[in-house]
């Protein structure tokens, strides 16, 4: 019927079965067991939630489920021979018994379908293409039945649900009665225009439809058109009634579907006596009561099915839901914390999602309910708030893993800094006990004992409703149902069943009743596999490799822990499992180091720059390794607590070892004539780091507690001796100060600095250290001037290494020796042709192929080549440092006006992967895109030019095609990404501007507009007949004429005042006399009606998420106004009393943003009224459908024996308050009329009503404006189930 329209909505990536990012180390995981529900649910293969709903009704009706399960392999076959040529075997009923069984006994959190669907004959995708729940119920019982056909359960369907009406049509002439019999499975019921199923059903059996005027009925006894009545009644009742809700119309005048999202009602316990043709019997004959509701999430195009059932066996263990289980002092106590809690910074996704883990009590949150506790927190999804700035919202958490951490098999989130442990947390569900390799809770005795001593609660008798989600299955209360009554989210199909069908008591509580043993049989081997599946992962998963360092092996050094023997490993591995406990470990490694003496402490290492450094040690035996924080790779360091070879070992993160590079002259007197005399000595081989003249240096290791003046000492300098710092802003000289060789700056350490810690002075691993005596500064290598020392380097210190590896061909592996070295002698202001050129003559490389050109590129510490250097630049001036290294590679290297730039096609590269081009710095985007495009041999226009950002993904476009490379800051060596499609837009926005036109004013104020172009009116919005203004911007008798003033372009950067100012320049406008922006009011405009207010004078069209194109409307104020983002504008109006019509309507602000619920606007609106509150009677007005919605103060509704209802917020469901709406007001004080409705609103349901027939008719109706404009929808594919031939 509805095709695959039903589209699966899935949750930002965030499912139960995708947010398992991280692969056991034990191979596949074996599914979680049960919940504390100990309801199975059912996978979701995609887009198989209709399914999946329809089949939990289906092992919920226990009179269909016992049936099914009598039929043996004698009628319908076995599996074993569904292959064999003459062996007819009934897959569909023997796979769907297969499921029951399975969800009824097996231990695991949800069963899959795979089997049973692949029985229908559908293929993968059909997996993924959601249908219409409705008619899956149609074809599945179809498709049942032709598979029983010649078995004892041929009427299996037509014993539980066939019934019968008989449709009536009797002659007013003669009073002849023509009757025909209509068979049905399940009875489709009207919604639209209906307030109830009630209702419904009385329109259908009880209402008679009169055949007279036009519409005469030939009755075959008096052989003419005479005048007659046609009804209904239902004729044989069954014993389970489906109501299917008629949710989803068409709209002939827009034609495009849409979902009936009005209240609609349903009782609990009907009785169909008034609608049944023959009326004798008892009352429990026509009684059915509810016992599943399936439920649609979503719109007409999309959406998620899942359903509500009553455990009518009771199966499931019921529990009352969590905010019911809190005893009203801890409710207390948490108002009184959240009251105390800072102000959450609704901004920082980082601040919310550790606001909402850490609020829960078992310290850990579902990864697919992160998303909805988020939104109830900030009141905005994910997706709205932080998604285009962070990504989604799984990936965040992967980006914060220092914070984050997933427990519980991958299907739970909570924080490192306070993780769920067995001591601290509450029992979790049976389905959350399964843990992961590396952050699952251990499921420890502990933790046992605590959920067998926790007193189960018992389930209230007639309360037994759980919401079956596909895999998740929760307890719910009977009241919840009443919340499907309406909205996007509301009941679709419901299930009846008689009340005088009675279940045995052996029945209840016992998932093995009337199960054939061959299936007891199959879910008992299935169980075992399970249980040993579980125990062999969490052995494996919970096992973790530990490094231990053994104190007699390590001596310390520098500050750090060393190994004795430099050449070898000093760790042993030991596999050990983390559910045990720290004591545990001790005993293991007692036992393997049996020559040990006196006591043993483990205390956590890292393996540091500078050495082994220690950290806390586990003092308590009785610890599991989990809660201790101990992980894979841990590195354990076994000693006696105290020292190590008699010294002192310092513990903890303020004594982490810093490796320092320590420089010292080392000159000696040729230096001095060299420099002296300014002449150079080349060596083609060797460097002067340690053996010759330069500068020495050294790598030591030291606390980091440790102060600069204990460095200095334990460097055994002299006290006047200068300690300095590489100072990489330091002042040049006539050599030239910086990286391009020649000389350095070094910032001398003040006095006051010797007593500050190497933490205080955020000195880290590499930084260097200058040593400098007193009588080194005579040496003409370094010079002081103020606090900085500049350092000339020797000549024998300049030079650069050029390295040159010949081109390999494929499957050929490069070996160190064919690289080729050569060390040539380099001063700062040599240029790099030159070095180039006596590279190549060195290397010997003159005998290359004619043509072909090198260049020398820089290396970075991975070893990854840097873009070429250009060559026409010297040393210092390109940035290279001497004593580097640079490596000749094939290719051009740019002129300095040239840019070299990586690109790649359509998406990030690979490391390796990019493809190189040089071009102009003055050339344009455009240009660039052109040679870029030309290099890969692609052509046309649709292509444009994306920056990857420093995450190594692919960025904002480059939008001035027109702008040079230089202009937008293009680096040398950047990555571009041709992108696929046309440029987007660029940030201007163009807006349509429409003038609100009071009707008082239009006569006197706008005359002069008349002729001008400025005076169109908008489309829709010319006055029709009977006075009704099609698309008014509020709806009553105050209608006003919007006329269009011209357009405007604006950044979408510019502010809501830019706005308005720029819109009072238009022509149409010039005259209008506006003292502040204040006095204007901007709406935006939706379908051609006044949708809602800008706010926020200084807040950015884009945050207001304008768009190119949209339509504004203007409208000039009497006083200055400023709402805030929770102050709603409502238009209300006073009723005549006694009267069907209203007082003028005026404007009223209502402050929302402390109380939204209807005692709040009840307030609001008696305070403005000098009236009581409580004397109010208030609707609002629905002008599409001519009706008003009352609004009680529901507080006021609730008993006082049940806790206190957090008030609805007007805001949301149903109402949804927004701007302009028409809040009608009745003073009960002097007004006994309590009815809203005027003549206009009769008048227009008469309209509306009469569209329907015609359209019901087939006739023509006015089309709107918007007719035709339906969305582009892939097509549509039929639902069918594959069934063999049994007759």
């Amino acid at each position: 019927m509805f095709g695959n329209l039903f589209e699966e909505e899935e949750e930002e990536g965030l499912s139960s079965t995708s947010s398992k990012v991280r692969l056991a180390k034990g191979g596949e995981e074996p599914p979680p067991p049960r919940g504390r529900s100990n309801i199975c649910g059912i996978k979701n293969q995609g887009g198989t939630c209709y399914l999946n709903s329809l089949l939990q009704t289906l092992l919920f009706t226990p009179e269909f489920r016992e049936e099914l399960f009598s039929l043996g392999p004698e009628e319908l076959g076995c599996l074993e021979d569904k292959d064999k040529p003459e062996a007819k075997v009934r897959v569909i009923p023997l796979e769907l018994q297969r499921l029951f069984a399975r969800l009824l006994l097996v231990d695991q959190q949800s069963a899959s379908t795979a089997d049973l669907t692949d029985s229908f004959g559908w293929n993968s995708s059909e997996g993924t293409n959601q249908h219409d729940v409705q008619e899956l119920n149609r074809i599945l019982f179809s498709a049942l039945e032709h598979s029983l056909v010649g078995t004892s359960g041929r009427k299996l369907i037509q014993r539980l649900y066939h019934g019968t009406i008989v449709n009536s049509i009797v002659c007013k002439q003669c009073g002849n009665v023509s009757q025909r019999q209509e068979d049905f499975l399940d009875l489709t019921v009207c919604v639209c225009a209906v307030s109830s199923l009630e209702e419904a059903l009385w329109n259908m059996f009880v209402e008679e439809e009169l055949f007279e005027g036009n519409n005469l009925y030939r009755c075959a006894q008096c052989d003419s058109l005479v005048t007659a009545a046609k009804s209904a009644k239902l004729k044989k009742l069954p014993l389970f009634m489906t109501m299917s809700l008629l949710r989803f119309s068409f709209d002939f005048a827009k034609f495009e579907r849409y979902k009936e999202t009005g209240r609609y009602s349903f009782p609990l316990t009907i009785n169909l006596r008034p609608f049944c043709e023959q009326i004798d019997g008892e009352d429990s004959d026509f009684t059915y009561e509810l016992f599943s509701v399936i439920i649609h999430k979503g719109g007409c195009y999309g959406g998620h099915y899942h359903v509500y059932i009553r455990d009518i066996d009771e199966l499931g263990q019921w529990e009352p839901p969590e905010e019911d289980c809190k005893p009203k002092t801890q409710k207390k106590i948490k108002e009184i914390k959240e009251s105390c809690e800072p102000k959450l910074q609704e901004d920082d996704p980082l601040s919310v999602l550790t606001a909402v883990i850490a609020q829960e009590s078992s310290k850990s949150v579902l990864l697919d309910q992160l998303g909805q506790k988020l939104m109830n927190k900030i009141g905005s999804s994910w997706s709205k708030k932080f998604r285009k700035h962070y990504g989604p919202i799984g990936k965040f958490l992967q980006s914060n893993s220092d914070v984050f951490m997933l427990v519980c098999n991958g299907t739970r989130v909570a924080l490192k800094a306070n993780p769920p442990s067995p001591v601290t947390e509450p029992p979790l569900p049976a389905e959350e006990a399964s843990c992961d390799a590396l952050t699952a809770p251990e499921p420890g005795a502990s933790e046992q004992q605590e959920v067998n001593q926790k007193p189960q609660p018992k389930p209230e008798q007639g309360s037994h409703w759980f919401d079956l989600n596909d895999s998740t299955v929760t307890s719910i209360r009977e009241s919840d149902i009443e919340k499907q009554f309406q909205g996007k989210e509301s009941a679709y199909m419901l299930f009846y069943r008689k009340t005088q069908l009675h279940r045995p008591s052996e029945a209840l509580r016992n998932p093995q009743y009337k199960v054939p043993s061959h299936l007891i049989q199959m879910v008992q081997d299935e169980n075992i596999k399970l249980q040993q599946m579980r125990e062999e992962f969490e052995a494996t998963n919970n096992t973790v490799e530990l490094h231990l360092h053994l104190a007699p092996w390590y001596r310390l050094e520098n500050g750090a822990l060393q190994p004795i023997c430099k050449e070898s490993n000093m760790s042993t591995a030991l596999n050990f499992d983390r559910r045990k406990t720290v004591g545990d470990l001790r005993f293991t490694i007692y036992q393997m180091q049996e020559l040990w003496e006196g006591d043993m402490a483990l205390t956590v290492a890292k393996s540091l720059p500078a050495g082994l450094h220690l950290y806390n040690t586990l003092t308590d035996d009785s610890v599991s390794l989990y809660s201790a924080g101990i992980c894979a790779n841990t590195d354990l360091f076994v000693w006696n607590g105290r020292e190590v070879f008699g010294a002192t070992v310092q513990t903890g993160a303020e004594w982490e070892p810093v490796l320092l590079t320590v420089v010292r002259p080392f000159l000696d007197e040729d230096v001095e004539q060299e420099l002296e005399n300014g002449e150079e000595r080349h060596k083609s081989r060797g460097g002067f780091e340690n053996g010759g003249p330069g500068l020495k240096r050294e790598a030591r290791g030291f606390a980091g507690g440790a102060t600069l003046g204990e460095v200095k000492e334990a460097l055994g300098e002299p006290t006047e001796s200068l300690l300095c710092q590489e100072h990489k802003e330091g002042k040049g000289t006539e050599h030239g100060a910086g990286d391009g060789g020649g000389a350095s700056g070094w910032r001398v350490f003040p006095p006051d600095d010797m007593q500050r810690t190497l933490k205080q002075l955020s000195l880290k691993d590499g930084d260097a250290l200058l040593v400098l005596e007193p009588q080194s500064l005579d040496s003409s290598v370094f010079t002081l001037n103020g606090d900085v020392v500049t350092v000339t380097t020797p000549s024998d210190c300049r030079w650069l290494q050029v390295d040159f590896q010949p081109q390999l061909k494929a499957n050929e592996d490069l070996k160190e020796e064919e690289i080729k070295k050569v060390k040539v002698p380099a001063t700062g202001n040599m240029l790099l042709s030159e070095l180039k050129q006596r590279a190549i003559e060195e290397l010997q490389l003159q005998d290359l192929p004619s043509g072909a050109e090198l260049c020398l590129r820089q290396v970075d510490c991975t070893g990854k080549l840097l873009p070429p250097v250009c060559e026409e630049l010297s040393v210092r001036d390109a940035g290279v440092r001497l004593m580097t290294t640079l490596t000749l590679c094939p290719g051009k290297g740019p002129k300095a006006s040239q840019l070299f730039l990586h690109f790649t096609v359509g998406s990030a590269p690979s490391a390796g992967m990019e493809m190189d081009i040089t071009v102009e710095r003055t050339c344009t985007v455009k240009e660039c895109l052109k040679a870029m495009l030309d290099a890969v041999g692609l052509d046309g226009t649709g292509w444009h030019l994306r920056i990857l950002d420093w995450c190594e993904e692919v960025g904002e476009p480059l939008v001035d095609e027109d702008a040079s490379l230089s202009e937008l800051k293009i680096s040398n060596g950047e990555t571009l990404v041709i992108t696929e499609g046309l440029l987007p837009p660029k940030g201007f926005l163009k807006l349509s501007v429409w003038l609100y036109m009071d009707p008082k004013a239009i006569a006197s104020d706008f005359n002069h507009t008349d002729q001008s172009p400025a005076g169109e009116q908008m489309p829709g919005a010319e006055t029709t007949d009977g006075g009704h203004v099609q698309s008014p911007p509020f709806c009553g008798e105050n209608m006003a004429e919007l006329r269009s003033v011209g357009q405007v372009e604006i950044s979408d950067e510019g502010t809501l005042e830019d706005l308005k100012t720029q819109v009072l320049t238009l022509p149409a406008l010039q005259d209008m006399c506006v003292p502040t922006s204040g006095f204007l009011r901007v709406w935006q405009m939706e379908g051609r009606r006044l949708a809602r207010i800008l706010r926020g004078l200084q807040v950015t069209l884009r945050k207001l998420k304008l768009t190119s194109g949209a339509d504004l409307c203007v409208q000039f104020l009497l006083k200055e106004e400023d709402l805030g983002p929770k102050q709603v504008l409502l238009n209300v109006k006073m009723g005549v009393p006694g009267e069907r019509c209203y007082y003028p309507s005026e404007e009223l602000v209502w402050d929302a943003s402390h109380d939204s619920s209807p005692r709040s606007l009840h307030t609001c609106l008696a305070t403005h009224y000098g009236l009581s509150p409580d004397s109010l009677l208030l609707a609002k007005h629905q002008p599409e459908k001519h009706i008003w919605e009352e609004i009680s103060s529901w507080t006021q509704q609730v008993s006082k024996k049940k806790k206190k209802k957090k008030p609805e917020s007007l805001l949301g469901a149903p109402f949804h308050l927004k701007d302009g709406d028409v809040i009608g007001i009745k003073n009960l004080l002097i007004d006994n009329n309590r009815e809203f409705v005027t003549v206009e609103d009769v008048q227009g349901q008469q309209r509306l009503r009469e569209q329907a027939e015609q359209r019901r008719k087939g006739g023509p109706v006015a089309a709107s404006d918007g007719a035709g404009q339906t969305k582009c929808r892939k097509p549509e594919v039929p639902l069918s189930i594959s069934v063999g031939e049994f007759r």
